[in-house]
């Protein structure tokens, strides 16, 4: 049976460096680094301020472009791809989590989770049939007509992670989700988190500086000043 361990690379980085600024100015947020993440995996990206974390997540969510070096995406090489297609990549394989949750306040969590949707062309009905099998993955059936305003900080997240599957994305990329939510609350969402890489078979990233959020994972990888300091499996 293979495992996500052995399978081929669904992401990979190689020689990947990031400067910005040029000259005496020069930052070099990423120096020369080598990783890849199978299809499958769920990884934590740990590390402290200005580690090259934050950019490492980046550069995979295309977001942000190598300075050199290669980034590969299920075997294509997407770091040099005009915006246009980044924004395509973005759109149709990947899902996004991020720690403000970033939800329309007045807009229902149905509204908000269809948002991907629409910018796909996808018509209404369709479209809302699956924001609401999306809510209810997440645990939330039933509270469709509630605007982000009326919901918790961990029903909101819970929001945001229905809104990054509902494409049924390659990979979700979450950056430091549970850092507005109680240690009950954090509980919970690293718990459905878990279910979607377990169960789904979802490749997980995520950022974190919080190691009992970073256990949830089954490799974590600490990024000191712009290289990787080590990639353990736990």
């Amino acid at each position: 049976m293979k495992t996500p361990e052995s399978a081929a690379p669904l992401i990979e980085l190689r020689a990947v460096s990031r400067v910005y600024g040029t000259g005496a100015a020069a930052v070099h947020a990423l120096a020369i680094v080598d990783l890849t993440i199978a299809d499958g995996e769920f990884v934590a990206i740990m590390g402290p301020s200005g580690s090259g974390k934050s950019t490492a997540m980046n550069i995979i969510g295309c977001l942000d472009r190598p300075t050199s070096g290669d980034y590969l995406l299920e075997g294509v090489e997407v770091g040099r791809l005009p915006r246009n297609q980044l924004a395509l990549i973005r759109r149709y394989l990947l899902g996004f989590v991020f720690q403000g949750f970033n939800l329309l306040a007045r807009t229902t969590a149905l509204e908000n989770v269809e948002l991907p949707l629409i910018y796909r062309g996808m018509a209404v009905a369709e479209r809302r049939g699956l924001a609401a099998r999306a809510l209810d993955r997440v645990g939330l059936a039933g509270r469709e007509g509630h605007t982000a305003a009326e919901l918790s900080g961990g029903q909101q997240q819970r929001v945001a992670i229905a809104r990054a599957i509902v494409t049924d994305p390659e990979v979700l990329l979450a950056d430091e989700p549970t850092g507005n939510l109680d240690t009950r609350t954090s509980r919970e969402i690293m718990d459905l988190v878990t279910s979607l890489n377990r169960d789904q078979r979802m490749t997980v990233v995520m950022v974190t500086h919080e190691p009992d959020i970073a256990a949830y994972a089954r490799r974590t990888i600490r990024f000191v000043d712009g290289r990787i300091d080590s990639d353990v499996r736990n």
